[in-house]
């Protein structure tokens, strides 16, 4: 497969790392300081499952040096989805599949606005790894894995040439016919997290242990799943039952990309989590009061600081 990595930074230039350092056919696009030096001196990447350096990946400034692509993984943060999307058009009305490893659950739709529907493939990603410094991905963690899929289910020979490409760069990774579902599955938990390490400017492990904050923190997952049942997504009534005893196995230093963005002064994509939840909650008719106050308490900061 032809592989093209839009947004290299944390996700993109890991997972795309990952695939180059296999030897598949792989061009990241990048900008500035991070692409100077990945021209430079090469890809790093750092990383509990091995280390590994790309001396001379493809590199390109923009998607539109692409001239073919049988698969676009898109990294980019939310608030950029929009913008590129009318971006991926002539690589997907070409052929091209269009794979979106972004947080949120409205990405798919804004893509499929400026791309045909059936180019959108549906996935999602569980790792953490961020950008050390210009041509530096830093992994903390064994997680690494990516989950996608055909909306409606069906197997395709681009999600089996995909999967193919993962498994030959030991990257764990699982062709799945509930796409939809697992996006939402994972939505509900970042919300929660992101939302509430934010809020409190704290880990996960002081969250679960104040009765207050824990019930918030259950809350805000409640209301996210009513909002997913209400459009139709399986989840299990319970659900966020479920995801807060899982909050309680995983280290208590544990926090968010989002509340590291806040800590740091810079734009959020609080808009796409719980401001998310509570635009299709209103839409829906379903009540989110505790998204709604998270995302009025953190408004102030969605665009970032000095």
């Amino acid at each position: 497969m032809k592989i093209a990595i839009l947004g290299s930074g944390g996700v993109g230039g890991y997972f795309g790392g990952r695939l180059a350092a296999a030897g598949a056919d792989v061009t990241f696009i990048a900008r500035g300081a991070h692409l100077a030096a990945i021209r430079k001196h090469g890809l790093q990447i750092t990383s509990p499952r091995g280390d590994a350096h790309i001396a001379k990946p493809k590199t390109v400034e923009s998607i539109a040096e692409i001239s073919s692509a049988d698969l676009v993984l898109v990294g980019v943060k939310l608030w950029d989805t929009e913008a590129v999307a009318a971006s991926l058009a002539p690589l997907a009305k070409a052929g091209a599949a269009i794979l979106s490893l972004q947080n949120g659950v409205q990405k798919d739709d804004t893509l499929r606005a400026h791309v045909p529907a059936e180019a959108v493939m549906g996935g999602v990603c569980y790792i953490a790894a961020t950008i050390a410094e210009p041509g530096v991905i830093a992994h903390s963690g064994a997680m690494q894995r990516l989950v996608f899929g055909e909306y409606g289910g069906a197997r395709s020979a681009r999600g089996e040439a995909f999967l193919a490409a993962c498994t030959a760069a030991g990257i764990d990774a699982e062709f799945s016919d509930a796409i939809e579902r697992l996006i939402w599955e994972k939505f509900v938990f970042l919300v929660g997290l992101s939302g509430t390490t934010s809020l409190f400017r704290t880990s996960i492990g002081p969250i679960r242990e104040n009765a207050e904050h824990r019930a918030m923190l259950l809350a805000a997952m409640r209301e996210t799943v009513s909002v997913g049942r209400a459009k139709g997504v399986p989840l299990p009534e319970d659900f966020a039952d479920g995801r807060l005893a899982f909050c309680d196995t995983i280290p208590a230093a544990m926090t968010s990309s989002m509340k590291t963005d806040l800590e740091r002064g810079n734009r959020l994509e609080l808009p796409w989590l719980s401001g998310g939840v509570v635009e299709m909650g209103r839409a829906l008719g379903v009540p989110t009061p505790v998204n709604a106050e998270i995302a009025d308490a953190l408004t102030p900061f969605v665009a970032g600081k000095p």
